[in-house]
């Protein structure tokens, strides 16, 4: 590792400035050499003979590991050629085409081990060490650091990871706007995909890019741009059919009205039976025409402050004459809404209350809890199955057999509700009550 490559150079070359300074010294000052280089480095210095007997440094009992890697064969230190001493009429060494301590050979003197008592980070680096006078000497030079970034410092590697970390912060400059930018156009991309799916089909993204998601927003666009086309198209081909049935309806209902009167009693019954079809179907062709247009005029809804009260007071002067509902409506809440669409919604909420729950009990509640105003149409009927709420204001769907067309429902009652809603720039949500009942909750704007 870095131990044994370059970085561990740069110690082997510290180790044996301080051992060939030490070993020129005297025993008693011999301490002072490593405590000068201990406090020049940051690190503590201990130097042992291979026996295990400590030469310098503070007294220390070495950790038994440590001990283990003293005492165990390895290369040994290795003098300088101009050190060595030749038999008469030898001739010395040819010099060396690179130091006396590079290379991998020199790289199995040094080790690395990490202790926990005491803790520290230690480097055992072996050392030539002899003194004039004294026998040659086989040692190791054990430095110890005291935390990973001592252990940096120790290795000289402080200036590489600071250009590394220059680097990292000039990659995180350089990328950062352009990161910045896709993130944002795909955020944009992603809020407006989700408006397109809601059915708000004028929706539109930014195309000044000139990359791929500049190529992507445009496509979205032009999806946005037909599904509107589409969706519009069978609208306007619903209304215009709706439209044309309600004449010859109106004009069925009349003859049928005039037959009656003249049906002989026997006949009477079954012309009864048209009637009730024929206006079920004209209740079913007003609806059609009701949605129809909620749809369209929605592009168009004129969005201003609607003062709730006065409005409600007017749905249920119209759907609840016995007045049955139970209205809770604070005098100055105000909405931002299209009174026409949010009057027709409410209405239609009301009616289902009515028309699901007969004899219970009907309320209609509004209140504000920060940015978002809440209606509340809440009554104690059967409800829904749990698996048909999130199907709820599809046009024509019917969560169940017992809300048919003979009960009154058509499936396009809580489509307009919702139609209406969207185009007041709201939402709406249908539940279940707990222990019984079902509720619809509007959320608006506050003024």
């Amino acid at each position: 590792g870095l131990i044994g490559g370059g970085a561990g150079g740069h110690v082997q070359a510290l180790a044996n400035a301080l051992a060939a300074e030490a070993s020129v010294s005297a025993p008693e000052k011999r301490d002072a050499v490593l405590a000068h280089y201990a406090a020049a480095c940051g690190a503590d210095f201990f130097l042992f003979h291979n026996n295990g007997r400590q030469l310098a440094g503070p007294v220390i009992d070495l950790p038994a590991v440590l001990r283990r890697n003293l005492i165990m064969p390895g290369e040994p230190a290795r003098l300088r050629p101009a050190d060595m001493e030749f038999p008469p009429g030898d001739a010395p060494l040819p010099p060396r085409a690179e130091p006396f301590d590079a290379g991998a050979a020199r790289a199995r003197g040094r080790f690395y081990q990490h202790t926990e008592n005491p803790v520290g980070q230690w480097i055992g680096l072996r050392v030539p060490f002899n003194r004039e006078g004294e026998p040659r000497a086989p040692a190791t030079l054990f430095v110890r650091v005291k935390s990973p970034w001592g252990l940096l410092r120790l290795l000289d590697l402080q200036p590489w990871l600071l250009a590394g970390a220059g680097v990292l912060v000039f990659s995180i400059l350089f990328w950062l706007p352009l990161v910045w930018s896709i993130t944002r156009s795909l955020a944009r991309l992603t809020v407006a995909t989700g408006e397109i799916a809601e059915g708000r089909f004028a929706t539109r993204v930014p195309e000044q890019r000139r990359d791929e998601i500049g190529a992507l927003g445009g496509s979205v666009n032009r999806m946005a741009a037909r599904l509107d086309t589409l969706v519009n198209g069978q609208t306007r081909f619903l209304a215009d059919v709706a439209h044309e049935l309600g004449s010859p309806l109106g004009r069925l209902q009349v003859a049928i009205e005039i037959l009656e009167t003249r049906a002989e009693p026997a006949l009477r019954t079954q012309v009864a039976d048209v009637r009730e079809e024929v206006q079920h179907m004209a209740a079913l062709v007003n609806e059609l025409l009701a949605f129809t247009k909620a749809g369209l005029r929605s592009r168009d809804a004129q969005l201003a402050p609607v003062a709730l009260t006065p409005l409600v007071g007017r749905v249920l002067a119209r759907e609840d004459p016995a007045q049955r509902v139970a209205a809770t409506i604070p005098a100055d809440l105000t909405v931002l809404a299209d009174a026409e669409h949010l009057e027709r919604a409410l209405g239609n909420l009301v009616r289902n209350a009515f028309r699901y729950a007969p004899a219970g009990a009907i309320t209609l509640v509004a209140h504000t809890a920060g940015a978002t105003a809440t209606l509340t149409v809440a009554d104690e009927g059967p409800g829904v199955p749990a698996d048909a709420l999130a199907r709820l204001g599809e046009p024509f769907f019917r969560p169940d057999a017992a809300r048919t067309s003979e009960a009154g429902g058509t499936g396009l009652g809580l489509a307009i509700v919702k139609a209406g809603i969207a185009a007041c720039r709201g939402t709406v949500v249908f539940r279940n009550r707990a222990p019984r009942g079902f509720e619809a909750e509007i959320t608006l704007t506050p003024v």
